[in-house]
C-alpha cells in the first residue's frame, strides 16, 4: 500500500465513524507491483484458461491439473505461503486482486478448484502447522503436484460446524487417531491428495487433522451431480476406522475451531473479490449486448428500461468494488501492525482478520447477491 490507513473501529462501527481520506483503501491506491500482478493474472486467465472453459466444465481432471501447474509456475498457488517453503507470501490486497482477476478464466469450476487449493486447502497448514508439517506438505501444494481440500461440513453440521459428529479416538499404542464419520459437499474431494479434516476428540474437543488420500479407512464418495460449477470435484468423505498418524494432528487438541473460523474469515473477502470480478465481466457483456441488439430500428441501449437495468448493474458493481477493497484494506492495515518474526505471527494474523469478520461477511453476502 502506498498510503497508511488510520486505525479504524471494527465490528461494523465504520458505518458511524467519521471518514477521512486516510482510512479508506480503494483500487486507486494499488501499488505499481499490484497493478503488474493484476495485469499478469488477467492476461494469463484470458489467454490460457478461458479458451478451455467448455472442456473444463466437463470435469476434465487432466486438463485442470495441467493448468494448475502452469499457474504454479507463475507462483500463483503460493501467494499466501512463506518464501522458505517456496511461496511468495504476498499482502492480502494482492491476494484479493488475484482472486478478482481469476474471473477472467470465465470458468467458475476451475476458479473453485484453484481457490480452494490456494485458500482453505493450504492455509490451515501455513498458519497452524508444525515446521515438519509445513516442510512436508506446502511445497507440493504450491507446485501443482498436490491438491488440497477442507473437510468441515457434515450432513447435520453446516453453518453450525461445532455440531460435527465425526470422532477421533487415540489408538491404544498412541500412534494413531482413529477417525469415524462423514463429511459432505467437499470441494476438491475426489481429486485432492491432502485434506484438513475436523473431528471431535474425547467427546467435544473439536480438533483438526491432516489426512492423506491413501490413509487406510479413508475413502471419497461419488461425485455430486451439481446444478453449477459442474467441472469441479465435490464429494463426500467417508472415515471408517481411518488411521491418521499422531504427527498429523494440526495445532492442538480441542482448538480446531481456531483453525476453522480464522481460515474461513480470509476466504470471505477472497470470495467477495472473485465474485466482484464475475460481476464486472457480466456487466461488460451486458453493455456490449445492448449496443448490438436492435429492436424497432435501433439498439436496445436507447430504451429507458434497458438503460435503467444496466445502470443498476453498474451501481451495484461499483458498490461491491468499494466494499471489497475497503474491507481488505482495513485487514491489511491491521496485519501491517504485527511483527512477522513473532512465533505466533499467523495466529495473531488470524485474530486481526477476525476483528473484521462482520465487514468481510457483509462484502461476501453483498457480492454474492
Amino acid at each position: 500500500m502506498e498510503k497508511p490507513i488510520a486505525t479504524i473501529e471494527t465490528g461494523g462501527r465504520f458505518l458511524v465513524t467519521p471518514i477521512t481520506d486516510t482510512n479508506i483503501f480503494t483500487r486507486e491506491d494499488f501499488s505499481e507491483e499490484q497493478r503488474e500482478i493484476q495485469e499478469m493474472v488477467q492476461g494469463f486467465c484470458t489467454e490460457h484458461i478461458a479458451p478451455f472453459k467448455e472442456e473444463l466444465e466437463k470435469k476434465d481432471k487432466e486438463l485442470t491439473f495441467s493448468l494448475l501447474q502452469k499457474i504454479a509456475e507463475l507462483g500463483l498457488l503460493g501467494i499466501d505461503v512463506p518464501e522458505e517453503y517456496g511461496g511468495m507470501e504476498l499482502d492480502k490486497i494482492t491476494a484479493a486482486i488475484v482472486a478478482e482477476e481469476s474471473s477472467h478464466s470465465e470458468c467458475a469450476s476451475f476458479v473453485v478448484t484453484w481457490s480452494t487449493n490456494l485458500g482453505i486447502g493450504s492455509l490451515p497448514i501455513v498458519w497452524f502447522g508444525t515446521p515438519a508439517q509445513k516442510e512436508k506438505y506446502l511445497p507440493r501444494l504450491i507446485d501443482g503436484t498436490c491438491l488440497g481440500a477442507y473437510g468441515l461440513t457434515e450432513p447435520s453440521a453446516g453453518s453450525d460446524a461445532l455440531a460435527a459428529k465425526t470422532t477421533a479416538v487415540l489408538s491404544e499404542d498412541g500412534k494413531h487417531y482413529i477417525l469415524n464419520g462423514e463429511k459432505v459437499f467437499i470441494t476438491n474431494g475426489g481429486w485432492a491428495d491432502v485434506y484438513t479434516v475436523f473431528a471431535k476428540v474425547d467427546g467435544e474437543k473439536f480438533t483438526a487433522f491432516i489426512v492423506e488420500r491413501d490413509t487406510p479407512g479413508f475413502t471419497q464418495g461419488p461425485e455430486y451431480d451439481k446444478m453449477g460449477m459442474r467441472g469441479s470435484s465435490t464429494t463426500p468423505l467417508i472415515f471408517q476406522n481411518a488411521k491418521v498418524p499422531v504427527e498429523n494432528l494440526l495445532y492442538e487438541v480441542g482448538k480446531g475451531h481456531h483453525i476453522a473460523f480464522n481460515v474461513l474469515n480470509m476466504g470471505r473477502f477472497k470470495m467477495s473479490a472473485s465474485l466482484l470480478g464475475g460481476s464486472k465481466l457480466t456487466t461488460t457483456a451486458s453493455i456490449e449486448y445492448i449496443l448490438e441488439r436492435r429492436q424497432f430500428g435501433k439498439a436496445i441501449a436507447h430504451f429507458d428500461t434497458t438503460i435503467g437495468k444496466v445502470a443498476d448493474m453498474v451501481v451495484h458493481t461499483f458498490s461491491a468494488d468499494c466494499m471489497t477493497y475497503r474491507t481488505v484494506g482495513m485487514i491489511q492495515n491491521a496485519i501491517d501492525g504485527l511483527d512477522n518474526t513473532d512465533t505466533n505471527y499467523y495466529i495473531k494474523m488470524g485474530e486481526a482478520m477476525e476483528k473484521y469478520a462482520i465487514e468481510s461477511s457483509m462484502a461476501k453476502v453483498y457480492c454474492s447477491e
